[in-house]
């Protein structure tokens, strides 16, 4: 439930739609590249989450965008599938081709009508501009009865123009318009006079459903998309955990939970969001694309719910709601018991990953009992943080099919001597790499023996190792963002001692930089 209102008392005036484009222009973000088989977890959850249409990905993009979106169209019920495509037939047809065969199918195409960009990027006139939109809103309308225009930068854009786009597109068959602060510029109070602006310009607009997709980078992502939904919008487009390009997107859970929280502030807004997913697809966003979540993130961060000074803790014990506005159990983070170990079996393992959303098949689940098995050899016993960020990494690693694999690795360093390492990579062929490298730490020194086997070249951008868990036990996470042979590229490696998950994280990194089929593709977007 999204909010303390019965089914039977909601509006559906105020139903709000959530559109979350986590798998498109988050994953456009720096350094992040996922796999197909981890578009399609994250679809799914996605899906388990509640979330109304699943935007996944740019088709045009590259090979891999395209497959990747017609595994999520194939594999993931529930949501409207949508692919993103510029205002041109070649585009539309891929986009199409990639959504085609989802129940629900969305085309979501769209050009810039802003004067700085049509006169610096599409170098296009404002009626060039038009007949590009109608055309393709057209051609997209006679394959697909579901078709999101979006005005990219419409936010710095004319709003007599917009107003004359929007119609025009709206008559050629659009049924949702997107009015998209591409760039993060708009105030809130700002973004509602603008919205109803286009509603008293363009009276068609009150037929199809107002849509906006705000960007943080004045940090008001979220400020703005409620604003749009007080001046009638009733789609948000947002990411989990607020990923995205620059400094990202309105975060999805944190909408959802103000929906949740302020009901009767918001004027009964509503939602299908089912908000005890919210923390798992948050984790498994956060393990499969590499970025971190900040601990003061607001719903998800690892503080969101904790309480160090006495005062609060006093307060805490007395009654909750002395400083808490939000149960933790509403966002999922109520306590397991799950705990396997060493002496559990195939079927133990199988039930809990169940229980925790994944299904697995004989092949995969042989994968994951082998790696289960070696971890709680080292570990003795695995929480249910510890099987979400195992799954990940086996996401991350054999299991999502080809690359380098580190087999073994060598570190020596003591007192005055530049570390060193030695390692062994087995390349996708079979045959395998030694590689040596000194450097100025342990890790650097492994990076330069990976870089040393495979024959590649890298520079360390980025570096964090985290706990999955507490305790001096707790499986280690580390995460790398690399420069290597010109790409930035980022890996996450898990292991029970954080020197290999930093060599597994460097040689996911150079998997992802030599992937010939990931393009940078389009820099384009809403």
């Amino acid at each position: 439930m999204s909010s303390t209102s019965t089914t039977s008392e909601r509006d559906p005036n105020k139903r709000v739609k959530f559109f979350d484009t986590s798998l498109r222009d988050g994953e456009q973000a720096p350094g992040i590249h996922l796999n197909q088989r981890e578009k399609v977890e994250i679809g799914q959850q996605l899906a388990r989450l509640g979330v109304d249409i699943i935007e996944a990905g740019f088709p045009i993009a590259s090979n891999g965008d395209f497959e990747g979106v017609k595994a999520i169209a194939n594999e993931v019920d529930g949501p409207t599938i949508a692919g993103l495509s510029r205002a041109n037939e070649k585009d539309i047809t891929r986009c199409w081709d990639a959504v085609k065969d989802s129940a629900n199918p969305r085309i979501h195409t769209f050009i810039a009508t802003s004067d700085i960009h049509l006169q610096w990027k599409l170098k296009m006139t404002r009626d060039e501009v038009l007949k590009a939109a109608t055309d393709a809103v057209a051609l997209a309308s006679s394959l697909c009865k579901d078709v999101e225009f979006s005005c990219e930068d419409a936010t710095r854009s004319d709003p007599k123009y917009v107003a004359e786009v929007v119609a025009a597109v709206i008559a050629q068959g659009a049924t949702t318009i997107n009015l998209p602060d591409t760039v993060g510029y708009t105030m809130p109070d700002e973004f509602t006079r603008y919205l109803n602006t286009l509603y008293d310009l363009c009276p068609s607009l009150k037929d199809v459903t107002l849509s906006v997709h705000c960007h943080n980078d004045l940090g008001l992502a979220v400020a703005n998309s409620l604003a749009g939904l007080h001046a009638g919008a009733r789609q948000i487009e947002g990411c989990v955990n607020g990923i995205g390009e620059r400094a990202g997107n309105a975060s999805v859970e944190e909408v959802a939970m103000i929906l949740r929280t302020r009901s009767e502030d918001v004027g009964g807004l509503w939602c299908e969001i089912n908000t005890e997913e919210i923390t798992r697809s948050s984790r498994m966003i956060s393990r499969l694309t590499g970025y971190v979540i900040q601990p003061n993130k607001a719903v998800v961060g690892r503080n969101a719910f904790a309480h160090e000074a006495g005062i609060h803790q006093h307060g805490m014990l007395e009654n909750p709601l002395n400083y808490e506005i939000m149960d933790p159990k509403s966002v999922g983070l109520e306590k397991s018991e799950l705990v396997l170990g060493k002496h559990s079996g195939r079927h133990a393992l199988q039930a809990a990953l169940l229980d925790l959303g994944y299904e697995l098949d004989k092949d995969e689940m042989k994968a994951v009992f082998d790696r289960f098995k070696s971890v709680a050899d080292k570990k003795g016993e695995l929480s249910a943080l510890d099987l979400e960020a195992l799954m990940g990494d086996e996401m991350r690693g054999e299991t999502a099919g080809g690359g380098y694999q580190l087999t073994s690795f060598h570190l020596a360093a003591g007192s005055g001597d530049a570390p060193s390492a030695t390692v062994t990579v087995a390349a996708p062929d079979g045959t395998r790499h030694d590689g040596t490298g000194t450097g100025d730490g342990p890790v650097d020194a492994l990076m330069k023996a990976i870089d040393n086997a495979i024959g590649t070249s890298g520079t360390l951008l980025e570096y964090a190792v985290n706990a999955v868990t507490s305790g001096r036990d707790a499986l280690g996470e580390a995460r790398v963002v690399a420069q290597i042979d010109g790409r930035t590229r980022s890996g996450l490696g898990m292991s029970t001692d954080v020197l290999e998950a930093s060599a597994i994280a460097y040689v996911r990194a150079v998997n992802a930089s030599r992937d010939a089929d990931r393009p940078e593709g389009p820099a384009d977007g809403v």
